[in-house]
């Protein structure tokens, strides 16, 4: 019989992975809105 063994995620991956998404996203967010206001005024 084979053991399966089930790979973890540490907390510290899991931060560095969303920050790697979520920092050019957040920053895509800006720019747009900033954009954006520049239609209104």
């Amino acid at each position: 019989m084979q053991t399966a063994q089930t790979a973890r995620t540490t907390p510290l991956q899991l931060a560095l992975a969303w920050s790697f998404a979520g920092i050019p996203l957040l920053a895509g967010v800006i720019q747009t809105l900033l954009n954006a206001m520049k239609l209104f005024q």
